[in-house]
């Protein structure tokens, strides 16, 4: 196991982030929560049962497994290195704005033109769900954020930068990714009518998309993983507090669709302006040690 993760560290950091919390999740997934195979009820934690059946697995995977491979391939100077990322908070202000209004904002704009496209309505959200939001920021900053962000951003998406164009290294990422999600699909976790193949297809192709938003925020703020948790909660954040409020008329099997469309239209804009380098800076162009500049041919001299 050892010689594997070691000469295969990114490999090992995908089957173990899956691995692990898979295992994590299965209780919740055999239980009343999610397939109903065993009488186990999870109780609700501000009105959902995914804060104590979720979060566990999420930090034994993501997390879990960055922290294993790091210090099997690293040691404790790649430890400390990897643990000193998450503190990378200088950035421009600008990021900030764009890790926490970038994802609202254009979630607001595909709500309302579907609301107004099937005749629908578009509602201001209550002052309590306004109030509630920044609190359920932090919390999500916190678990989810903190949970998955150190692992496929700043361990696996910087390791495959390393050996791959930033584009390649977004398009084996991101259906990892996706694929890790795919358990929660038995679960409370895509309640309704989320859980269906449909709904199954259109988070897939939202991971894809989303993806490599996340990883053109994380090159562009020199890999800062704080700026790469805030975008990844800012959308879970509007998705499960907001959303349902602005845009009642919007049915919830359409929900995934829509972010997908969202996801979609929004990297593809993010390819094209950096054609492929999503934030990446190419190498310099650098001489050979061995080449030297032509002398410059002095004028004839008089006799």
């Amino acid at each position: 196991m050892v010689h594997l993760i070691r000469s295969r560290p990114v490999l090992s950091y995908f089957l173990l982030a899956c691995g692990l919390s898979w295992l994590g999740w299965l209780n919740y997934i055999l239980s009343t929560s999610g397939l109903g195979i065993i009488d186990v009820d999870y109780p609700l934690v501000l009105g959902s049962t995914q804060l104590l059946g979720v979060i566990p697995g999420a930090f034994l995977g993501p997390i879990g497994s960055a922290l294993i491979v790091t210090a099997v391939v690293d040691g404790r100077a790649g430890l400390r290195a990897w643990a000193g990322r998450l503190f990378r908070w200088r950035a421009n202000w600008r990021w900030y704005a764009i890790a926490l209004l970038a994802v609202p904002a254009g979630l607001t704009a595909v709500g309302t033109t579907a609301s107004l496209a099937i005749g629908g309505s578009v509602v201001a959200p209550p002052l309590a769900l306004l109030a509630l939001y920044a609190p359920m920021l932090v919390l999500q900053l916190l678990t989810t954020g903190l949970a998955e962000e150190p692992g496929w951003r700043d361990f696996a998406l910087s390791r495959l930068q390393h050996q791959r164009s930033p584009l390649a290294s977004a398009a084996i990422l991101g259906p990892v990714w996706a694929v890790w999600h795919y358990p929660l699909f038995l679960t409370d976790w895509a309640d309704g009518p989320g859980r269906s193949v449909t709904g199954l297809l259109a988070f897939t192709v939202f991971c894809l998309g989303f993806n490599i938003v996340m990883s053109w925020v994380f090159n562009r703020t020199g890999e800062s993983l704080p700026l790469s948790m805030l975008m990844h909660v800012s959308a879970n954040t509007f998705a499960s507090v907001l959303w349902s409020a602005m845009f009642p008329s919007i049915a919830a099997q359409y929900v995934y669709p829509l972010l997908a469309v969202a996801a979609v239209v929004a990297a593809a804009g993010i390819i094209l302006a950096t054609r492929g380098r999503l934030g990446v800076r190419p190498p310099e162009p650098t001489l050979p040690a061995s080449t030297s500049l032509p002398r410059r041919q002095g004028l004839p001299s008089s006799s």
